[in-house]
């Protein structure tokens, strides 16, 4: 039975998800690229974004759990830092947070037609991380305090196949503790059950996303970097890690 479930979804999944979601990603992704000739905020940008994840979330069929917004300014800049568990991770942050949010990309992106315009003309930052330009970064950063704007980071680098939380990277907290920004944990659960690393089929499911209370950064810098990676995994880590002994679907199937 449940390998009739697994070959159900792998065919779900190449037949009818991925065709859905590539044309949700030729449709706003036009409209974004076009919005950045004329709205440099990245404002309806970030509308195509949130838009395009709730409809990769609803087809699919996955519900999000939110706890811990009313933790959070709705006009506050904060980074935001999360476990990463499963390329579903990026729609469920866009939809389920309800912040402007930009991304730290690498600087080779920018080399690509189209899409590193679209990028950088939406106030997203593109960093050469064998040589970060220091000012450039923290100009940046003022922009974002300035705007309103918020960060999504994954410290980890990449993603877990069994939920656990790996190691944090220190160099993902340089601009927040730099530029004294406050830092907000957050733990998502069971994202790797709808769609794990390593594999085409997808399950409808339901996700929790839990927000944790912001970590303020004053009187920090680069050098306590390390020591605080780790005190924002250990925040992180109990909750997604609350999963670990339940298998996803193709996994059991196996």
């Amino acid at each position: 039975m449940k390998s009739r479930l697994t070959s159900f979804h792998f065919w779900r999944t190449a037949l009818f998800l991925i065709p859905a979601i590539s044309l949700y990603t030729v449709v706003f992704g036009a409209m974004s690229i076009v919005s950045s000739f004329f709205d440099r905020s990245g404002y309806f940008a970030h509308w195509c974004a949130r838009t395009w994840s709730r409809f990769i979330l609803a087809t699919t069929g996955v519900h999000v759990d939110v706890s811990g917004l009313e933790q959070l300014d709705p006009r506050g800049t904060y980074v935001f830092a999360a476990n990463h568990q499963s390329i579903y991770d990026i729609p469920i942050l866009f939809w389920s947070l309800p912040h402007q949010l930009r991304i730290i990309a690498k600087d080779s992106l920018g080399k690509f037609p189209v899409i590193g315009w679209h990028l950088s003309r939406t106030g997203h930052m593109l960093v050469d991380r064998s040589k970060p330009d220091r000012a450039k970064i923290f100009g940046w950063a003022g922009r974002l305090t300035k705007n309103g704007l918020s960060l999504i980071l994954f410290p980890e680098g990449t993603r877990s196949v069994d939920g656990r939380v790996g190691k944090f990277k220190a160099a993902t907290f340089f601009l927040a503790l730099d530029a004294n920004l406050r830092v907000v944990p957050l733990s998502i659960v069971g994202s790797r059950h709808v769609m794990l690393k390593g594999r085409l089929a997808t399950y409808p499911g339901r996700v929790k996303l839990i927000v944790h209370p912001p970590i303020d950064t004053t009187g920090l810098s680069n050098r306590d970097a390390r020591a605080f990676a780790e005190r924002v995994r250990q925040i992180i880590s109990p909750d997604a890690e609350s999963d670990v002994a339940v298998s996803p679907p193709d996994v059991e199937a196996a």
